[in-house]
């Protein structure tokens, strides 16, 4: 554990994290200074309660003050702040390394571009009813900062993590990092480069070594290409392969030089779609590292019943299926979400986009979709690209939207919410949306 005693400490973003790492510097001794480019703060109590400096509405020269600072994953890495420190030479980490530095237990980090909300609750509940004690945090819940002194040496802390999150890590390394995919995903925070994109998440493997595991999906190209070094490498699979997990005739199987296990039936599976069962897979590499039987983890994956906002289904009215998808904030999410429904959908596509190329989904739009509702600042785009495909509507109310599509199904038809986008231009987040979605669902 680092001795951080009456360090001056920095943190830009006062929100869930920014505070969580503020507190965890104030209880460890050190001098805490929390800066936001934001006047809107819903948690100043907490800091003056324990006597701890802020500034609001825009970074002035004392953030520069310190001997480091901590940067949440709000504040983009080619911001005026964050530009100025590192000219200035002030060490720059994220609020995942720092909480890194202070805590005794397995580290289980989980990254993709898709998927690893799903991954790290499920992974979550797994250790949590085979047993062991796990918690869940990072990009999901709480924050890292807030439970990595409460880690024991025997336990367990499941993180999701952002490539925000990773942009500015140091020594973070993880006992078992998982990477899920890589697909272009918000290329308006990299420059519309998507090596460099990419290149933030594989930083999630970089300090491991041969005491460490490196699971991923052998079937991402991008993944399968890459050369990772000095640690143990785990494959998962949804076509049969020599090494690692994957599936076949309807059962998730592990081969080890040829010699194949059955490790139980994909029905099992509550969380639908092939996108889950790649999920599924990551836990059970993790769960077979970790010594998990095969009774055990059927029923753990048995009564997993999925997370809020990713496929979520809300309500049915008069045989019209209406689906939360709102955590589909990238064109890749949507791919999976129309390969997941037989029947005709109505979709509520928009939002603030991040750079979004729709020619992934323009067959399966064509294919399964029967309509689209444009919303928010990004529906002219969407119109433009889409409505010699299919019909599009332009909708001026994410209200509306819900209500006419409610109004052109028919019964055995899906009304489906997976917006390709983000939701900051009508939402505080996409939880904002998708508890809005279901809402107005709730009202029809």
């Amino acid at each position: 554990m680092k001795n951080i005693a009456n360090k001056h400490i920095t943190i830009l973003g006062a929100v869930r994290s920014g505070v969580a790492a503020a507190k965890l510097a104030k209880k460890l001794g050190a001098i805490p200074f929390v800066s936001d480019f934001s006047s809107k703060f819903s948690e100043i109590s907490e800091l003056d309660n324990l006597g701890i400096k802020y500034e609001l509405g825009g970074h002035s020269e004392k953030v520069f003050d310190c001997d480091f600072i901590i940067t949440s994953p709000g504040v983009p890495s080619n911001s005026t702040v964050i530009v100025e420190a590192i000219n200035k030479g002030i060490k720059i980490i994220s609020e995942i390394e720092f909480a890194s530095w202070f805590c005794k237990g397995n580290i289980i980090a989980i990254t993709g571009s898709n998927g690893k909300t799903t991954t790290t609750e499920l992974c979550n509940h797994t250790l949590n009813s085979c047993g062991l004690k796990s918690y869940s945090a990072g990009n999901i819940g709480l924050a890292f900062s807030e439970i990595s002194l409460d880690v024991k040496t025997d336990e367990f802390v499941v993180l999701e993590v952002s490539s925000f999150q990773l942009d500015f890590i140091d020594e973070f390394k993880p006992k078992y990092s998982i990477i899920l995919n890589i697909t272009p995903d918000h290329l308006d925070r990299y420059d519309n480069n998507f090596n460099k994109y990419a290149e933030s998440k594989m930083k999630i493997q970089q300090n491991q070594n041969n005491d460490d595991y490196y699971i991923f999906n052998i079937d991402d190209s991008y993944l399968a290409n890459y050369e990772v070094k000095n640690v143990n490498k785990i494959h998962f699979s949804l076509k049969a392969i020599q090494n690692g997990f994957f599936v076949e005739a309807g059962k998730f199987k592990y081969s080890n030089n040829g010699i194949v296990k059955n490790i139980c039936d994909t029905s099992i599976l509550k969380i639908k779609g092939e996108h889950n069962q790649y999920n599924a897979m990551a836990l059970i590499a993790l769960a077979e590292l970790i010594g998990i039987s095969n009774e055990k983890l059927e029923n753990a994956l048995s009564s997993f019943k999925g997370v809020e906002h990713r496929l979520e289904l809300v309500r049915i009215i008069d045989g019209i299926s209406f689906i939360n998808d709102s955590k589909a904030t990238n064109v890749d999410s949507v791919w999976y979400a129309l390969r997941s429904f037989e029947n005709p959908i109505h979709l509520i596509l928009g939002g603030k986009d991040k750079g979004n190329d729709y020619s992934q989904i323009k067959g399966l739009v064509a294919k399964n979709v029967k309509k689209i509702y444009a919303i928010g600042s990004s529906a002219n785009k969407i119109y433009d690209y889409f409505n010699l495909t299919v019909e599009v509507q332009k909708m001026d109310t994410f209200e509306d939207a819900v209500t006419i599509a409610f109004n052109s199904a028919k019964s055995g038809e899906i009304v489906l919410l997976s917006p390709a986008c983000a939701s900051f231009d009508m939402f505080n987040n996409y939880e904002h949306r998708g508890v809005s979605f279901k809402q107005i669902v709730m009202n029809l």
